[in-house]
């Protein structure tokens, strides 16, 4: 089938190297390949054969053959889903404009459900492979120690667990002496399989998001499960959490190291993982997490964000105000695409003389973990006003049609602001403040009623909040407030339906 040959011989070369480098190696390329040349490359490859990336070029005043250097391809414009991914034909995305060149597809829903759809070939798997390899190995000492895998993502068309998934079976081909099942979010589930395997391993790894994990070690805990004897590690993906959220659960899971036992992934659909936490990047935000105003003055705001290191090789992140921007292949390449994450970037060196001008060592105690010279990036969350639950989007205008029914309109006046509310336990929840219509007034059966329409309306709106988000944490707290409530309702200000 001569029509494939190029793109299967060009999958076996990636595929060999992979299989045929140590991590060391992969991890240091940057060095001996300038990431920005790299960058460079792949713009000029996708301006001539990506059919909607030349379209966009031109549409923008680009003359590709006028993009020569790195000043250059900063100035080039930065599309988004909505008005690159979604205003072309998905094989027009693709490489040559061939669909079928990709052999498999990870989908996403949007605000309204709708669901983007992003091609991949196997070969493309591999760079966010390498991320788990880093976890694995300069973290779990994955490379010696027998890994039970067990993923909790939702499984099915959504990107999480199938490219987990795939992605750790590169690993085990690869020699690492790892074993997957595949439970996906269903809990009884997830405890049988641990409870039948764990004890046949050295470690078990949990992969999923990180209320969802918690739930499962307090599932465990409460049936008398004893995590510590099954040396638990967890790596996570989709929200910022806090650094007393890692102590508490890992202090339930009986992990006496939360740096060398958990890691987060900062992924995508879209991109795949582009980066993860690192023992390093584990250790730095720790320290930071005692220290707000250091902080504050490295990130410019007064929260926490996830810190992680990446390969620039792989992902090559750009900041254009405060959001960021990536370039990297794929079965749709994507140049200086803007992701609608706010965060930065930090080198290496710089970051860790920062934190050394303020008395931190932030290699101290890493026990032997490796310390290697990647760059640093930091996220915050998407600039937009989606809600993050259980790795599900939460949008405001999956809530809004539940408010719109009828008997419930009446009583309200549409307005409202979506919150996360982390009770006493560290347990997330959806917290739903509505503002109340002229003359109306609070009651138990009102709330109720508002709670079970807008569950409803998310759920059929938003398949990644049926499938990603417990049955016992998909309902709201409904809090009713008055007309012009100045905490959340004040007159003359532009309302924000997110907090």
């Amino acid at each position: 089938m001569p029509l494939f040959t190029k793109q299967t011989e060009r999958a076996r070369a990636a595929l060999d190297a992979f299989y045929g480098s140590d991590l060391t190696t992969a991890l240091t390329r940057h060095q001996r390949e300038p990431p920005a040349e790299g960058a460079l490359a792949l713009f000029h490859e996708a301006a001539r054969r990506v059919p909607a990336y030349g379209r966009f070029l031109a549409e923008n005043g680009v003359e590709p053959t006028h993009v020569r250097t790195a000043a250059d391809f900063a100035a080039l414009p930065t599309p988004t889903k909505e008005d690159y991914y979604r205003r072309h034909a998905l094989p027009e995305l693709c490489w040559d404009g061939r669909l079928e060149r990709s052999d498999f597809v990870a989908v996403s829903s949007g605000s309204t459900g709708e669901p983007a759809v992003w091609p991949r070939f196997v070969s493309d798997e591999l760079g966010t492979a390498e991320r788990f390899e880093q976890v694995l190995a300069d973290a779990f000492d994955g490379g010696a120690r027998r890994t039970l895998g067990v993923v909790c993502f939702a499984l099915g068309s959504w990107v999480g667990g199938m490219y987990t998934t795939a992605a750790c079976r590169h690993l085990a081909a690869k020699g690492y002496p790892l074993t997957l099942v595949t439970p996906g979010n269903n809990l009884q589930e997830i405890l049988r399989v641990v409870r039948a395997l764990g004890p046949l391993f050295e470690q078990t790894a949990l992969f999923g998001y990180p209320p969802f994990l918690k739930d499962v070690i307090d599932a465990g805990r409460a049936d008398g499960l004893d995590w510590a004897a099954l040396s638990l590690r967890l790596v996570t993906a989709g929200e910022v959490f806090s650094e007393p959220w890692r102590a508490l659960v890992a202090e339930r899971a009986g992990m006496a190291d939360p740096v060398r036992s958990t890691a987060s992934l900062y992924g995508t659909a879209d991109g795949g993982v582009l980066a993860n936490e690192t023992p390093v990047s584990i250790a730095i935000r720790r320290a930071l997490s005692e220290r707000p105003a250091l902080a504050q003055q490295l990130f410019g705001e007064p929260r926490l964000p996830t810190l992680l290191q990446y390969d620039p090789c792989h992902r090559y992140f750009e900041v254009d105000g405060a959001e960021l921007l990536f370039t990297g292949d794929g079965g749709v390449p994507l140049v200086r695409y803007r992701i609608l994450d706010r965060g930065g970037v930090i080198p290496y060196a710089r970051l860790l003389a920062a934190l050394r001008d303020h008395g931190a060592e932030p290699l101290a105690g890493l026990d032997g973990a490796p310390a290697r010279d990647l760059p640093f990036v930091y996220v915050f969350g998407r600039t937009g006003f989606a809600l993050s639950l259980y790795g599900a989007n939460v949008y405001p205008e999956n809530v809004a049609a539940g408010l719109e029914g009828q008997d419930i309109a009446r009583e309200v006046t549409g307005k409202f602001v979506l919150e996360l509310e982390h009770g006493p336990d560290a347990n997330v929840r959806l917290k739903l403040s509505v503002e109340l219509a002229a003359g109306c007034v609070a009651g138990e059966r009102l709330a109720q009623d508002v709670a079970r329409a807008v569950r409803a309306e998310i759920e059929r709106q938003n398949s990644e909040f049926l499938n990603y988000v417990p049955d016992a944490r998909r309902t709201p707290e409904v809090v009713l407030l008055p007309l012009g409530d100045p905490g959340y309702f004040p007159k003359g200000v532009k309302h924000r339906y997110t907090r």
